[in-house]
């Protein structure tokens, strides 16, 4: 069986397991591709075991719980146990469960989980590369709006003169926590594809401050 052909099947899993709590923008069907894309161009350089790295990739915000939700930290390991109950019953090797599992939970920031696999290293570093570049700005500014948040303090967008919030403002969310992520890449291709992203998203703030003056 082809890798897509399993891709699918996930997916429609997926699908169907979201459609109790739809999944937000920021976490739909797109962002599982663009991990799974991004976790394939990793395990280039990063060898790993593809049957583990893909249910990971697809499963791996099974459970997605808002960010401002009680038990958000433990979204990760809620993902891993509904998925390796998918799989278990769907025939995926039984050996190989466990790694799955740790791949899901331990790709959370929340979760402060050290990845110890190189799926779970891959994984990690592929999910956190969508947090930067231009697909993370829009995904910063997405999140914020339906958390009711601002785009910036027009008064202060910098947070020069006030403790920063990226509750109340995306923008502070850049320094708060996005360009941190570059130091915690697991992977050689996945930090200098961070490196590039926060670079451009630095350009992109420099820009907006222009333009707001």
């Amino acid at each position: 069986m082809t890798h897509a052909t399993t891709q699918s099947r996930y997916e429609t899993e997926v699908i169907r397991q979201w459609s109790a709590h739809p999944a937000d923008g920021a976490h739909d069907l797109g962002h599982l591709r663009r991990v799974w894309a991004r976790a394939k161009l990793i395990a280039m350089d990063e060898p790993c075991d593809l049957e583990v790295l893909l249910p990971a990739c697809i499963f791996h915000d099974l459970v997605n719980l808002p960010k401002s939700h009680p038990e958000r930290a433990r979204a990760s390991t809620l993902s891993a146990e509904a998925a390796c109950h998918f799989l278990r019953a769907d025939g995926f090797p039984a050996a190989k469960l466990s790694a799955v599992g740790h791949a899901i939970a331990a790709h959370s920031f929340s979760a402060a989980i050290t990845p110890v696999t190189a799926e779970a290293r891959v994984l990690q570093d592929a999910d956190r590369l969508e947090a930067l570049g231009a697909i993370g700005i829009a995904r910063m500014f997405h999140v914020s709006g339906a958390m009711g948040g601002g785009l910036f303090d027009a008064e202060d967008p910098m947070a020069l003169h006030r403790p920063r919030d990226d509750r109340a403002f995306a923008l502070d969310h850049i320094e708060t926590k996005l360009l941190k992520l570059v130091d915690t890449m697991q992977t050689a291709p996945g930090r200098a594809m961070a490196i590039e992203r926060a670079d451009w998203m630095l350009s992109f703030r420099t820009r907006l401050l222009f333009e707001i003056g």
